[in-house]
């Protein structure tokens, strides 16, 4: 799946850098990525030093070479193998988180976004919109959100904090319709724990319920899935 995904971002890529010599894209974090990401910045043909680099979220308070920070795990699992031509990071230890969205807002303000890849959350989330702070009319780009304890416990599940109460209890977030305004999306969710949120995505109601419902009413969106995620999909 991740090699798939991979491949239809090389192909979009290249023919949007052919056409337009530029492209801005927006990437995701967690471990639905990490395989995916490996070959993204493996596979070669891609004119990296024609693409801009957006990342989703971050938390807030935590530093950059903090391990579970976003921008460390950018930092490690694309910076360290690509040069694009910038890579314009959330800086989750400002002073100022308003003007921190503010400035991040301007930036991906600047140009048309090409394209935004994802992953979804155990509780239906896309970056850090959960089901209590989603909104599919949103006015902002990017904003400041208090976190749910099903998106901090799934963070300790993961690995990336020992306990709960590691876990930042704020984050900047990338909003649903920034995210939809992108020409391209692609979401991955692979692995046997999100068959469940992946069945409630694509058969109840759209709604805030389940954020990444949404996604149904995007064409220009892609869902990959692998065999464990989509076991639950009725035939």
């Amino acid at each position: 799946m991740a090699k798939d995904a991979a491949l239809s971002v090389l192909e979009y890529l290249q023919n949007l850098i052919t056409r337009h010599r530029k492209a801005n894209v927006i990437l995701a974090t967690g471990n639905s990525q990490i395989m995916f990401l490996r070959a993204l910045t493996t596979l070669g043909g891609i004119d990296w030093s024609q693409v801009t680099l957006f990342h989703l979220d971050e938390y807030l308070g935590i530093s950059a070479d903090h391990p579970a920070s976003f921008r460390y795990y950018l930092q490690e699992k694309v910076e360290k193998f690509i040069t694009p031509r910038q890579f314009h990071y959330i800086q989750g230890d400002t002073n100022e988180p308003l003007e921190e969205c503010d400035r991040y807002t301007q930036l991906l303000s600047a140009q048309p976004i090409d394209l935004v890849l994802l992953g979804i959350g155990d509780n239906g989330h896309l970056a850090f919109n959960d089901p209590s702070v989603a909104n599919f009319n949103d006015p902002q780009t990017i904003k400041l959100v208090k976190l749910d304890l099903t998106s901090r416990q799934q963070q300790v599940n993961q690995g990336h904090f020992p306990h709960l109460d590691a876990v930042p209890q704020y984050a900047f977030t990338v909003t649903i319709p920034a995210i939809c305004s992108a020409k391209k999306i692609f979401c991955l969710a692979p692995e046997k724990r999100k068959a469940e949120v992946i069945r409630n995505i694509l058969y109840n109601p759209i709604s805030t319920i389940y954020p990444a419902s949404i996604l149904r009413q995007k064409s220009q969106a892609t869902l990959f899935l692998d065999t464990n995620s989509a076991s639950l999909i009725s035939k």
